[in-house]
C-alpha cells in the first residue's frame, strides 16, 4: 500500500476547495443553529442562489462576474425574507420543513426544461469564471513538493476561499461578543424570557437567518468558481446534511468549530476512501470480504459509526461546551 499517496490525497481534500465550500456553509449554519437555535435544513438553497446568480449573470446575460456576486447577495436576502416571514413566528420545526422544501423546489426549478435557456437545465452553466481566473497570480502546481500540491486555479480558489473563511470567523466572533450576539444566544436558550424583556425575537431571528444565509451564498460562490460550473445536483439535500455533520463534529456555537470540523471530516472521509481502496486492490483485505467496488462505501459506514459514538459520548462535538449546547443523541 502506498501510504504517501494516501497522505497526499487526504491533505489535498482536507484543505482543498470543496472543504472550503462546506466550511462556509457550516459557518452559516453555526449562526442559524449553533447561536440562534434555528433549524435550517435548506442551506443548499442559499448556496444555489449564490452560485446560479453569479453564473447566470455572466453566462446567460453577458454581464460582469462582480455584478453577479452582488445580485447573489441581494437575492439571498430576498430568499431569507421569503423563508422567514411566514415561519419565524411559529415553532422551530416549521422553519425546518419550509427550508428543506424550498431548497428542493429551487433545485428543481433551475434544472427544469422550461428555464433551460437561462440556467442550462440539468447540465447547468459554465464559462463564467474568466474574470476570476484572469486575476490568478499562480502558475503550474503550487504546494509542498513531494507532499501535497494543487493546480494553480485550485490554489487560487483556496487562497480566496480561506481568506473568506478567516474573515467570516472574525465577523461571527465579533457579532457573538456584541449585545446582539448575546440576545441570539438567549433566544436559543429561552425565547419567551427574551420576549418578556421587551426584545423583538422575530426581528433577531430574521437577522440571524439573513446573515447565516449570506455565508451559505459565499459557499455557493466558491463552489461555482472551484468547479467552473454550476449544476442542480450540487445543491441536493445531502449538501446541507454534510454541512450539519461538519458543524456537529467540530462543535456548534464555537467560532472555529466549523473550520476544525471541515478539516477532520474531509480528511477522514478521504483517508478512509483511499485506505480501503488500496487495501482491497493489494489484497490486504481479502476479496471474499470486500472488493474495490464495495471499498468506496466503507468510508461512509466507518464514518457513520464514528458519528454515532460521538453523539453518544460527546454530543456537544469535539470542541463544543456541553454546558452551553449539546445534541441529545440518546
Amino acid at each position: 500500500m502506498d501510504f504517501g499517496s494516501i497522505l497526499t490525497q487526504t491533505l489535498q481534500q482536507a484543505f482543498g476547495p470543496l472543504a472550503i465550500v462546506y466550511c462556509l456553509a457550516a459557518i452559516g449554519l453555526n449562526v442559524h443553529f449553533g447561536y440562534t437555535g434555528l433549524l435550517n435544513f435548506g442551506q443548499a438553497a442559499f448556496m444555489a442562489v449564490g452560485g446560479y446568480a453569479m453564473a447566470s449573470v455572466v453566462a446567460t446575460w453577458g454581464l460582469s462576474l462582480w455584478l453577479g456576486i452582488v445580485v447573489g447577495l441581494v437575492l439571498t436576502v430576498v430568499l431569507a425574507l421569503l423563508l422567514g416571514v411566514p415561519t419565524l413566528r411559529l415553532r422551530a420545526d416549521y422553519l425546518a420543513i419550509v427550508t428543506i422544501a424550498a431548497a428542493e423546489m429551487l433545485r428543481q426549478t433551475v434544472g427544469s426544461v422550461t428555464l433551460l435557456e437561462y440556467f442550462g437545465g440539468q447540465d447547468g452553466l459554465n464559462s463564467f469564471v474568466g474574470d476570476f481566473r484572469a486575476l490568478n497570480p499562480y502558475s503550474g502546481s503550487v504546494g509542498i513538493p513531494g507532499i501535497v500540491e494543487w493546480r494553480a486555479n485550485d490554489f487560487w480558489v483556496m487562497t480566496v476561499g480561506w481568506i473568506l473563511v478567516a474573515l467570516s470567523c472574525l465577523v461571527v466572533w465579533a457579532l457573538m461578543r456584541s449585545p446582539w450576539g448575546r440576545v441570539l444566544k438567549a433566544i436559543r436558550e429561552d425565547e419567551d424570557a427574551v420576549r418578556s424583556l421587551g426584545k423583538n425575537v422575530y426581528s433577531y431571528k430574521m437577522q440571524s437567518l439573513v446573515i447565516g444565509g449570506l455565508f451559505g451564498t459565499f459557499a455557493g460562490y466558491i463552489y461555482g468558481l472551484s468547479k467552473a460550473a454550476v449544476i442542480p445536483t450540487d445543491y441536493a439535500t445531502d449538501t446541507t446534511f454534510f454541512a450539519y455533520t461538519i458543524l456537529l463534529l467540530g462543535g456548534a456555537a464555537r467560532v472555529f468549530g466549523p473550520v476544525v470540523g471541515t478539516v477532520i471530516f474531509w480528511g477522514l472521509i478521504n483517508f478512509l476512501d483511499q485506505f480501503f481502496r488500496q487495501a482491497a486492490a493489494h489484497d490486504v483485505i481479502p476479496q471474499a470480504i470486500m472488493n474495490q467496488n464495495q471499498a468506496g462505501l466503507m468510508r461512509f459506514i466507518v464514518l457513520g459509526l464514528a458519528l454515532m459514538l460521538l453523539m453518544i459520548y460527546r454530543p456537544q462535538g469535539i470542541f463544543g461546551d456541553r454546558r452551553e449546547l449539546a445534541i441529545d443523541g440518546r
